[in-house]
């Protein structure tokens, strides 16, 4: 019950008395003995490789092995290249954070989101400044209020131990 590291049976490691052949090389689809199978891969010159062993009969094609693990990896690394990578800035605020730095953060968090990062905003609280937890929420509210055209919202607001954080994505472009 040896399996290929795809977990795809091939040749001689199929123990099924019955397969389902399926695919364009083959004269006609349909259930075949093992042995008939077997036969007709090596007339072909190629090997008979177990697709689907849930399926009763298992159903196998007739492919080049080799050729069919290269498409297979060629096939999950374009989906790999394809799949986006999210990049997430944070920006950091305190509690009394004046009306300068505040314009001068959010010009670079609306740049950062225009480029289709996430920013994560966070306030931190340093040591009695936690009594101020209702000012940084309402900093972060307004934060993503100013950035709205660029970017939504993913999450309220909420206070891990001495940081309030809050993240915000970036808006899809259409």
């Amino acid at each position: 019950m040896k399996k290929d590291e795809d977990g795809l049976r091939i040749n001689d490691e199929i123990t099924a008395s019955q397969v389902r052949l399926v695919g364009e090389n083959i004269p006609e689809q349909g259930v075949y003995s093992y042995s008939a199978a077997m036969k007709l891969a090596d007339e072909l010159g190629l090997d008979l490789v177990e697709i689907s062993a849930k399926a009763d009969p298992p159903v196998c094609k007739i492919i080049d092995y080799q050729k069919f693990i290269y498409q297979q990896k060629k096939k999950a690394k374009e989906m790999k290249a394809n799949s986006a990578k999210i990049v997430i800035k944070e920006i950091r605020f305190g509690p009394n954070t004046d009306e300068h730095d505040f314009q001068f953060k959010l010009k670079h968090a609306s740049e950062f989101l225009q480029e289709g990062s996430k920013v994560k905003a966070s306030v931190f609280f340093r040591g009695r400044s936690i009594v101020y937890a209702d000012q940084g929420e309402k900093l972060l509210l307004r934060f993503a209020v100013e950035l709205e055209e660029y970017g939504r919202a993913e999450q309220m607001p909420k206070l891990e131990g001495k940081r309030m954080i809050m993240m915000i994505a970036p808006v899809k472009k259409k």
